[in-house]
């Protein structure tokens, strides 16, 4: 059979079948085998492995270009996670110290100013956002000695130890050489992770190090961020550790050649390859991880710049951390469970059904609890969270089971409860934003409004003004159970008060009344009075509209306090609220009620940035991560133009489902 030849071909299976490597590439590379035809003009293998010495080796005898690939230096998040970045290198890889990379070629090259100042902002964005090769991990915790010399062990039998001119004794000569070079010190010594969790093994005898009063171990799976930030030198053979504790601005001292020695940055104990001529810090971040790696966007799945990858690892590194590393999740339903252990990712979650079920041990734990559920019965000296659908939800309602992309995990109160503060009341009240965070939620604003974004995004149907020259109000229903209206509007109780209320303030005008979408699909009951609501209100809106569409249409919402006023406030449409929901007393609606609490007068901009970027968490459950609200904003509006016409069958037989339940217990009309 006759080969033919494709862009790339891979010597590993596992190489070949990696996205991040197509991704990079923009291409699927093959498999490479002798027994298919399909080959390639450009062999990949992995680094200094079989494969890779293989990819190298029939490059040379096909005429064929070869890249032997290894992860970059912001490898992932966690461990086993999707690769943020790859390395691909046309000449040797930056660990083997015996012969030219392609990195050694990028750290020699002038830099042109903006490059730069690109190097610089790397630095800056890389000890902002606390990075390293993997960030699952949180930092360690507890006190860190006042002074202390951080030393790096490694795994036994790591490649970059051999390539880098390195052995056994190296680790040995190390630890001596801190201990000796700075005697009033404390010395950390950092084992790889791998030798806790994978079985693998480390270079020193965790025994006789603990023996040793000046050395404390650091064996727990912790991120490295905290130990290179407070360490007054770090000392290593080949390890990574050490380039990041040069971003960090420490002395480092080598007992190998690793791809950030023989520059001029550090102490190193081996003489450096002549190829190796002094740089400048610039010049070699610049290189590793600009020009070097290439990485991916992995919510996008596309290639990318290297402060994208940054920032997405970033973010999962702050929503980890947010939170304490145990928490007790009580009176979940089965339903809700996995999508609450993927919103608190960074925390071990324990799910309980009852107050009785939290056993002494949990009695100070942080406790995590949906929505205004009950915290009497809890410890006094609980930490309380409360969980509720973020603002930008789904497309679908939850009564329907559709997962929420959005969450608010409140430690103070919750939004709705106007009766006590809420953490986004406190962001509200004291948060004071720069032009850039007002730019930032002024184009938020507008995608919503663009794509025609809310809460369930279900409707898309129009709805026409009447041709009277009378005002149009919107009277905003709520399901009547709804605890908003429990606790935040303590004058207008129910759908038929306010449908009322707002026919008596306005004899003239025309009312639009708009019941809740759970009542409308028969997940909830009607309240009582709203079937008559006709007598009040000039139409009742029982269909699908566009609500940004009908919004366009109307003078004023009116509502107790449902989210539909801030889509209103959204969209530049007066507002009256006759509760007090968590977007009324800044001084951007007509209020029926006060709240003494409420002190500032905001724009809509500080309103939305608090709201939809401060307040919630989001999250992409196809790719299993948090991501920013523009990026949740993207996904909403690939599902809301799918629409509930899309369903699976899985999906109708469910609803059909919840409602013949919800009808056996009484619960709709």
């Amino acid at each position: 059979m006759a080969s033919q030849t494709a862009g790339y071909a891979c010597t590993s299976l596992l190489l070949a079948r990696s996205q991040t490597l197509s991704t990079v590439l923009r291409d699927r590379p093959v498999f490479y085998s002798r027994l298919l035809p399909l080959k390639g003009n450009t062999v990949l293998g992995w680094g200094r492995k079989w494969s890779g010495r293989r990819a190298m080796a029939l490059a040379a005898h096909q005429g064929r270009a070869f890249r032997l690939v290894e992860d970059g230096f912001l490898r992932s998040v966690g461990r086993d996670d999707l690769a943020l970045s790859l390395v691909l290198d046309g000449n040797g890889i930056y660990y083997d110290c015996t012969e030219l990379s392609d990195l050694e070629i990028f750290a020699q090259e002038s830099l042109s100013r903006a490059e730069i100042a690109q190097a610089r902002n790397i630095i800056a964005m890389w000890r902002a956002e606390r990075l390293s090769k993997y960030n699952a991990e949180r930092d360690v915790s507890g006190s860190l000695p006042d002074r202390y010399i951080l030393v790096c062990d490694q795994t036994f039998g790591d490649a970059s130890i051999l390539h880098g001119g390195a052995n056994a004794e190296s680790f040995t000569r190390m630890l001596q050489a801190a201990l000796t070079e700075y005697p009033e010190y404390a010395i950390i010594l950092k084992t790889h992770p791998d030798v806790v969790t994978n079985g693998k093994k480390g270079h020193f005898g965790l025994a006789a190090m603990a023996a040793n009063k000046r050395v404390r171990i650091v064996a727990d799976p912790v991120h490295p961020s905290r130990l290179i930030e407070h360490a007054d030198a770090v000392y290593t053979v080949t390890s990574q550790m050490g380039f990041e504790a040069l971003i960090w601005g420490k002395r480092v001292r080598c007992f190998g050649m690793p791809f950030y020695a023989g520059w001029g940055l550090t102490d190193d104990e081996l003489p450096a390859p002549e190829r190796r001529k002094p740089v400048t810090l610039a010049q070699l971040v610049h290189a590793a991880l600009v020009k070097y790696p290439r990485y991916i966007d992995p919510v996008t799945m596309i290639p990318c710049e290297p402060e994208c990858s940054f920032a997405h690892a970033g973010l999962q590194r702050r929503k980890r951390q947010e939170f304490p590393e145990q928490i007790v999740a009580l009176g979940f339903s089965r339903w809700k469970r996995p999508f609450i252990r993927r919103f608190l990712q960074g925390s071990h979650v324990v799910f309980e059904k009852t107050p009785s079920a939290v056993s002494p041990s949990q009695s100070s734990s942080t406790i995590a609890l949906w929505g205004s559920a009950e915290a009497q019965a809890l410890p006094s000296n609980a930490t309380i969270l409360r969980i509720e659908d973020g603002f930008l939800r789904s497309s679908g309602l939850g009564a329907d089971l559709v997962r929420p992309l959005s969450l608010v995990i409140d430690d103070v109160g919750i939004y709705y409860d106007a009766t006590r503060p809420s953490r986004l009341e406190h962001i509200l009240e004291t948060q004071v934003l720069d032009g850039a965070a007002v730019g930032r939620a002024d184009e938020l604003r507008n995608r919503l409004i663009e794509h025609d974004l809310t809460k369930y995004n279900l409707g898309s149907e129009a709805w026409d003004r009447p041709n009277a020259l009378n005002p149009v109000i919107l009277v905003v229903g709520q399901v009547a159970t709804d605890a908003s209206i429990r606790l935040g509007s303590p004058e207008v109780r129910s759908n038929a008060e306010l449908l009322r209320r707002v026919r008596q303030e306005n004899p003239a005008a025309y009312i639009v009344y708009k019941p809740h979408p759970d009542v409308l699909a028969g997940l909830r009951r009607q309240g009582d009075g709203e079937r008559d609501a006709l007598a009040f209100a000039d139409e009742v809106l029982a269909r699908p509209v566009s609500l940004g569409q009908l919004m366009g249409q109307v003078d004023e919402v009116h509502t107790m306090t449902s989210l539909l006023g801030f889509e209103a406030l959204i969209r530049g449409v007066k507002v009256v609220c006759h509760g007090l929901p968590f977007y009324a007393g800044w001084g951007l609606t007509e209020d029926r009620v006060a709240c003494a609490r409420r002190t500032r007068r905001l724009t809509v901009g500080e309103l939305v940035h608090a709201a939809l970027i401060s307040y919630p968490r989001y999250f992409n459950y196809e790719r299993d991560c948090f991501v920013e609200p523009e990026q949740a904003v993207e996904q909403l509006a690939e599902l809301a133009n799918d629409g509930p016409q899309h369903r699976s069958l899985h999906r109708k037989i469910l609803r059909v489902a919840i409602l013949t339940w919800l009808k056996l217990k009484g619960n709709t009309r």
